[in-house]
């Protein structure tokens, strides 16, 4: 990670004793923040473990000023090294706040155990990296206060998903870079605290549908609570009921008119919850949810009454530069990429509860989620289980409102024999939430792998086609809801799938996956399928390559590669049309072209075709190869003469429109180089990051894979570059990204230059100002 370093001159300058920015009320019950309370962003110190770090007067002088959230140690785009993090760290923020107060902090995701102390002052302790926890503050002094936190990101904890005694942390499927990864909070505590709202529709499909509430508050009160159920701005229904003591449930009906929550109308509600004494209003708390009727049935998946056959991919939250250190923005930007881009209608939370934000842009966008607790391919001892219960438990009470999750994966992925525990962790799911199916993601679809209560939905990693072998699924098992939780990886056909290997083996990725589900789509048996996987991801376990796996349909960049067309291609030309070639229109590598039979991925009707504006004929459709998928690719005859690089032109046509045409260019000499960014608009609060994508491409914006090179970056303005200043598109195959991060401070320019020796320079332009859309 790159970008202007701050000094500890430029850090007291800044303000570094005060706390900056917003927090929005709700999502833990702290009160809506003062001018000295809110997002924890800015303006810590940071460094590694030293005795007495967390103390009061702790010297700071060889600590650095750095902004959550934060990844401890330097990392590139591959190659990472988990014996960088495999250490304790320090991590120190000065702030004032008023004494007569009570105040509370919330750390959104540590990896992996953290101690938290105020005033050097040790007040909590907290295990496992991947959901929240809080900690009281008392004893606040009038002046300066330090909260200091001791990160531990070694591996030798044993608190899962690590396994301390084991060969290391290459014997996961991923790398778990340490640090205050995710957002933090600190805030005032209202008079009553609401600590938990569960709001759980009932009798969705009924005219009588209703909304059952159980609300939880810090201490016991005598008075009422008020429930308003509100949707589009528009309050539906309301009810009231007295509270003598710190829990209550009660329903509010009269919610016939609300409309349901689906994956393409995710209409959501907000349920504002309100305490009184008499006229006085104590606290309350709003949370937000959606009416949906999600089933799992041995005859396939049924939303809100209608079938739906389940179409998606598996997710990890890593990204290159940074670990899971990316602001709420960039995890956003993973769902919209799932849901918008690739048109999935479910995703797996593989293999650990991941960030809210995320979470939250799925219910907004109408993703389904499937999320599971932290951990694969092995249980620890008991200890290590006592800290899988207390996962299940603060996973399902974190997540429980969101419409968007369908299942609990309460078994840990691949990891069998151990059914007691998962007994114990099916039933302490369904005591927190009656109203979602259990599951795990099992290697094995037959014998004593299948077992427990705890499996209602039988969900299976299926890699029967493994490598050199004929793709093919495991039929469904009969009597129970069935579900292709992975598939395809990089154990069916080649090691690795980049943008750097041959035009075939990408060309087999998009293959395999086309095939898997169009198998999944032959027989309504199948719930659905969630093929391996959306990103690239860190790993150094089985195949991967340099410290890497690339399983992807798209990059860790997240740009995407030849296979993400076949999902691409698979929504309704009316909401966008997609021509999508399976192959590269550059005669570097293939000098006649791509030869006969050249797929085209596409939800068009019918593709004309054409070189250099001369017809050539119609590409014919591979129905025969793909009978059930709703959008078969189609194939083309394109043999070129040798020295010959005319232009490419597909028009596409929908219900005997033209809804899309694209021309791809032969000649390399006129390509260009591209700096484009996500988002023109950020927040100068901090927290905010956007993506910016350089890529080489031909005239028309296709990216060229073959292009070679170094890009070297320079970023202006107040912001920093999380990226290396250097890309090299050898290696990346033409295109990579950084992400750009505004200061926190008044409004500014941040301009991104990038220069390639033969491309050129390009430039990518972000304002950040207190005006920023909020992502």
């Amino acid at each position: 990670m790159t970008g202007p370093r701050l000094s500890r001159r430029g850090f007291l300058a800044a303000g570094g004793a005060a706390l900056l920015g917003a927090v929005v009320a709700g999502s833990s019950g702290l009160a809506a923040p003062g001018p000295e309370t809110g997002l924890l962003t800015d303006f810590w110190l940071f460094g590694r473990y030293a005795d007495g770090c967390a103390d009061a007067a702790f010297d700071e002088t060889d600590l650095d000023p750095v902004r959550l959230p934060h990844c401890v140690t330097p990392l590139s785009w591959t190659g990472w090294n988990p014996a960088s993090w495999q250490d304790r760290w320090i991590y120190r923020k000065h702030f004032t706040a008023s004494p007569a107060q009570r105040y509370r902090a919330r750390f959104d995701g540590v990896l992996t155990n953290a101690a938290v102390y105020l005033n050097g002052t040790l007040l909590a302790t907290h295990q496992g990296g991947y959901l929240p926890f809080e900690v009281e503050l008392p004893g606040i002094a009038d002046g300066d206060n330090v909260l200091a936190v001791v990160v531990d990101g070694r591996w030798a904890l044993d608190v899962p998903p690590n396994l301390p005694g084991s060969a290391g942390p290459a014997v996961l499927d991923f790398y778990q870079p340490a640090g205050i990864y995710r957002p933090a909070t600190i805030g005032a505590v209202p008079r009553i605290r609401v600590t938990d709202v569960f709001a759980r529709p009932v009798d969705v499909l009924s005219p009588g549908r209703s909304l059952h509430l159980t609300c939880t508050l810090e201490a016991p009160v005598v008075g009422e609570v008020t429930a308003s159920v509100r949707q589009a701005g528009r309050e539906l229904a309301r009810a009231t009921a007295p509270i003598h003591g710190s829990t209550v449930e009660f329903d509010v009906h009269g919610l016939g008119d609300v409309r349901l929550w689906d994956v393409d109308d995710p209409a959501l509600c907000d349920v504002v919850v309100t305490v009184r004494a008499g006229t006085a209003v104590l606290g309350g708390r709003t949370v937000r949810t959606g009416f949906r009727e999600a089933r799992f049935t041995p005859d396939g998946f049924f939303l809100n009454g209608r079938r739906l056959k389940l179409f998606g991919l598996n997710r990890h939250q890593w990204y290159p530069f940074a670990g899971g250190a990316m602001p709420d923005r960039v995890q956003r930007r993973d769902a919209e990429i799932l849901r918008r881009e690739l048109n999935c209608t479910m995703v797996r939370c593989s293999h650990y509860p991941q960030s809210s934000a995320f979470l939250d842009a799925c219910d907004e966008l109408g993703l389904l989620v499937w999320e599971e607790i932290p951990g694969w391919g092995h249980v620890g001892d008991a200890a290590w289980q006592r800290s899988n219960l207390q996962d299940v438990a603060g996973m399902v009470t974190r997540d429980r409102n969101h419409p968007s999750v369908v299942v609990w994966g309460t078994r840990v992925n691949e990891a069998d024999g151990t059914t007691a525990m998962y007994a114990e962790t099916g039933r302490l799911a369904k005591r927190l939430d009656p109203s979602r199916p259990t599951s795990g993601a099992l290697a094995s679809a037959t014998g004593a792998r299948y077992a427990g209560a705890d499996v209602e939905i039988l969900a299976y990693n299926d890699y029967t086609a493994r490598r050199g072998a004929p793709f093919r699924l495991r039929p469904p098992r009969a009597g129970v809801p069935y579900l292709v939780t992975e598939t395809i990886g990089t154990l069916a056909g080649a090691r690795a799938y980049r943008r750097t290997d041959p035009p075939a083996t990408r060309q087999l990725q998009a293959e395999l996956h086309a095939k898997a589900h169009d198998l999944a789509a032959a027989d309504d048996r199948y719930c659905g399928l969630l093929a391996w996987c959306a990103f690239d991801y860190p790993s150094g376990w089985q195949r991967s390559v340099g410290g890497s796996k690339y399983a992807g349909v798209s990059d860790i960049f997240r740009i995407a590669k030849p296979a993400a067309a076949v999902y691409a291609s698979q929504g309704s030309p009316d909401v966008r049309a997609v021509v999508e070639p399976g192959f590269e229109w550059d005669f570097t590598a293939q000098p006649s072209g791509p030869g006969r039979g050249a797929t085209i991925w596409s939800n068009c009707d019918r593709l004309a075709v054409f070189l250099d504006d001369r017809p050539v004929g119609e590409a014919r459709s591979r129905r025969a190869d793909f009978p059930h998928l709703p959008h078969p690719p189609f194939a083309v005859d394109l043999v070129v003469p040798r020295g010959q690089r005319p232009q490419l032109r597909i028009d596409g046509y929908a219900g005997g429109r033209l809804v899309v045409s694209r021309r791809f260019s032969g000649d390399r000499s006129r390509d260009v180089l591209a700096c484009v960014p996500d988002d023109p608009e950020l927040r100068a609060d901090g927290g905010d990051a956007t993506r910016v994508v350089v890529a080489a491409t031909d005239r028309f914006g296709t990216i060229r894979a073959g292009t070679t090179g170094s890009v070297s970056l320079t970023l202006t303005g107040p912001g920093e570059l999380i990226g290396d200043a250097v890309l090299d598109f050898g290696a990346t195959g033409g295109a990579a990204a950084v992400w750009v991060r505004p200061f926190a401070g008044p409004p500014g320019t941040l301009v991104l230059t990038a220069r390639h020796d033969v491309l050129g320079t390009a430039t990518a332009t972000i304002t950040a100002g207190s005006g920023g859309t909020r992502s």
